[in-house]
């Protein structure tokens, strides 16, 4: 039998709510009291409005992972030629430019670090995110090629997932070690990736 919410917008509320705690504490550190706590809601009420805890999660996910793809389409969209639109991740994912994402840091990592092999459910909803970012990029590499901006030898799809790899390390080596400047050291990499693609390099 579908389960469905007593009320959609209690419903949003307690995602909204709840997504910095989720985004903080994780699946697991994450219980249904401090969900309730979070909200101001009762048990009750929480499990009228999802079937359970798995269940708040993963539209929380739904919800910080769609508040990060905002921010970054927003600012690609003011970007006028490919490289620009290349060389905002490079801002974006600075030390200070992070500050823009939900507090907690990337919802992808964290998600995809705690679900790992333990919640197939959470890995997949992960995978979709990645895949659509590597996407996104491969299409604006391509596009760059096709303009002549970026050298035809270029490969999109490994130039992409590389820039995802590097992007998404430095968010785990800055955090991990406390060490902000990391990320602004690895994302300098990034750009002189992103540079060493530019058409006009060819002799």
């Amino acid at each position: 039998m579908k389960f469905t919410p007593r009320s959609e917008s209690t419903r949003q509320f307690i995602i909204e709510a709840t997504a910095k705690l989720f985004n903080t504490k994780g699946y697991e550190g994450t219980s249904m009291t401090d969900i309730a706590t979070a909200t101001g809601l009762t048990k009750g009420s929480v499990y009228g409005n999802f079937e359970n805890k798995e269940a708040v999660a993963l539209a929380v996910f739904e919800y910080n992972a769609a508040q990060r793809v905002s921010i970054l389409s927003s600012r690609v969209s003011k970007a006028v030629t490919n490289k620009e639109k290349l060389l905002v991740y490079a801002s974006v994912f600075t030390s200070s430019g992070n500050k823009i994402f939900p507090e907690g840091g990337c919802p992808l990592q964290n998600m995809a670090i705690e679900a790992d092999d333990t919640n197939e459910a959470f890995r997949k909803r992960v995978a979709e995110e990645f895949l659509s970012w590597k996407k996104n990029l491969t299409n604006i590499i391509q596009n760059g090629i096709t303009a002549r901006e970026f050298r035809a030898d270029v490969q999109p799809e490994k130039t992409a997932l590389s820039i995802i790899a590097l992007i998404e390390g430095s968010i785990l080596l800055s955090r991990t070690t406390r060490t902000p400047h990391y990320s602004d050291c690895i994302m300098e990499t990034v750009r002189e990736m992103i540079h060493s693609l530019d058409a006009k390099k060819v002799k």
